[in-house]
């Protein structure tokens, strides 16, 4: 059991203290060659102007580079190579305990996050270069959903026909078999999630939200014994807190697609495989109410031609209201928090 706690921990404070090191390295070149918006939203999703958008966010957004979810993915990606190297090479008991990159628990989950990252990296420079088919800039809207779903039949094919997964649990009640019907229910739930992926936007707020479902899945992940997942979990977890050390009030960095695909994605397979994908929606409740609001406002506009909201998602209407960013912020963290433990309760005891 000390050996378990030693082999998440020890990763997890690696990838925190790599975080910390390469962000100066990052920054350095996001502002040498003004990896920012040139020019600020002007058109809602739904069409029509963003007035209050801009007067809030206008600055922000032309003056602060995307992309900090590099941060993230490089803090990962060193730190389980370096594990996975350092046991192929001494092959001794301690170095094939710490390795966490095992074909059963985090191959896939891993694998997901990085060629993600990587896909995000093309929107974010197809964004500051002003290129691209959506509404300021990058790969078109259905390009990147088509992508997560691709994402989302990939590895829902992957559960479904190499781990013989074919059913979800139910808290308090056992396994719902899905058969054939899980791959389109993996497709559906990939979508969703990313979909939430729109609460990126003010300092400080993702980073947060995303530090506190991560750590709830790892913790999951303990508990059940998948100490490889685990160790993944808080991997990314400590990666997203040297993120948000300089994501703060005033942010250096956005985490933008390079990251939010990224995270979205592979948390998605993260749920499947501790069979806790019936929580997610509660412990990443702050992503599906950000999703929600941005739906919300979407039909009230087209059907009903008036807003909702002043402004969705919904923590921009909350600045709309006169909050400053980072009360936002720290009651979406304090939110994030409680559902996360709510999430977890339902998850270990049902």
């Amino acid at each position: 059991m000390i050996l378990n706690f030693f082999k998440v921990l020890v990763p997890t404070s690696m990838a925190f203290a790599i975080g910390i090191a390469i962000t100066p390295i990052i920054t350095h070149y996001l502002y040498k060659y003004k990896m920012w918006k040139k020019k600020a939203r002007n058109e809602a999703l739904g069409g029509g102007e963003t007035p209050i958008f801009n007067k809030l966010h206008k600055e922000k957004e032309v003056n602060t580079p995307r992309m900090g979810g590099l941060v993230i993915s490089i803090s990962v990606l060193i730190t389980t190579l370096f594990f996975w190297l350092v046991a192929l090479i001494l092959a001794d008991d301690l170095s094939l305990k710490m390795n966490f990159l095992s074909r059963s628990q985090t191959w896939l989950p891993f694998s997901i996050l990085i060629i993600s990252s990587i896909v995000g990296f093309i929107d974010d420079y197809l964004v500051v270069s002003g290129k691209g088919g959506y509404i300021a800039g990058g790969l078109p809207l259905k390009v990147r959903v088509g992508y997560v779903a691709l994402v989302g039949l990939i590895a829902g094919w992957w559960f479904f026909n190499k781990l013989g997964v074919s059913s979800i649990t139910l808290p308090f009640d056992g396994d719902l078999s899905l058969g054939i019907f899980f791959i389109p229910i993996f497709i559906i739930i990939m979508v969703g999630i990313f979909s939430g992926g729109v609460i990126d936007g003010i300092d400080g707020l993702s980073g947060g939200v995303f530090t506190a479902i991560f750590s709830a899945y790892g913790v999951i992940a303990l508990i059940q014994h998948q100490i490889d997942l685990s160790a993944f979990c808080f991997v990314i977890a400590g990666a997203l807190l040297a993120f948000l050390w300089f994501n703060i009030p005033p942010a250096r960095f956005y985490m933008s697609e390079t990251g939010i695909l990224a995270l979205t994605t592979s948390l998605v397979v993260v749920a499947f495989l501790t069979r806790q994908v019936i929580v997610l929606p509660i412990i990443a409740f702050p992503l599906v109410a950000t999703s929600a609001s941005v739906i919300i406002q979407y039909f009230s506009k087209k059907i009903r031609g008036k807003k909702v909201f002043l402004v969705a998602p919904v923590h921009h209407h909350f600045e709309a209201l006169g909050w400053p960013n980072y009360k936002v912020a720290m009651r979406y963290w304090i939110l994030s928090v409680m559902f996360a433990i709510f999430g977890m309760v339902i998850a270990i005891i049902g």
